[in-house]
């Protein structure tokens, strides 16, 4: 195995430790967006920022390499290669299956957000018009006092 492969293959084994740990909080967090429970979301979101600090501390070895990944492979032992490229493929998959989960996470969001606003609207809009029912009932000048007791 030669000098690169020696610093590489364990940050690619790091690397794939922290997506196997992605993918686990990207499961709790799936989880704490279907149930609504925004404070447990919170920390799974600060524990996977923690596993991304990981990764990006990673990133100054790994980056050169995968650039010229043809290269870099093709100048390793046949199990070496084979190794390497299972921990590549591994993590491309474990990546992909996290960013869809986090998209359909932000989906759901999203669209809980929309619902939200529209609830606040109608119930501006309901509040807008008792007001104007009890004007056009009692007068102006009874609906300031009706508003001022509240």
């Amino acid at each position: 195995m030669n000098n690169s492969a020696t610093d590489i293959l364990p940050a690619l084994e790091e690397q794939l430790a922290c997506y196997r740990r992605l993918a686990r909080l990207a499961e709790a967090q799936h989880d704490h967006v279907q149930q609504n429970r925004t404070e447990e979301l919170l920390d799974v979101l600060s524990r996977r920022q923690c596993v991304l600090d990981e990764l990006t501390s990673l990133d100054p070895v790994i980056s050169p390499v995968k650039k010229q990944w043809a290269s870099f492979v093709a100048g390793l032992d046949d199990e070496v290669r084979v190794r390497a490229e299972n921990l590549m493929n591994e993590a491309r998959t474990l990546l992909e299956a996290i960013t869809t989960s986090d998209r359909n996470d932000a989906m759901v969001l999203q669209q809980r957000k929309l619902n939200l606003g529209k609830q606040i609207n109608q119930a501006s809009s309901a509040r807008q018009m008792n007001r104007n029912i009890a004007t056009s009932a009692y007068g102006a000048s009874r609906t300031t006092n009706l508003n001022v007791k509240r």
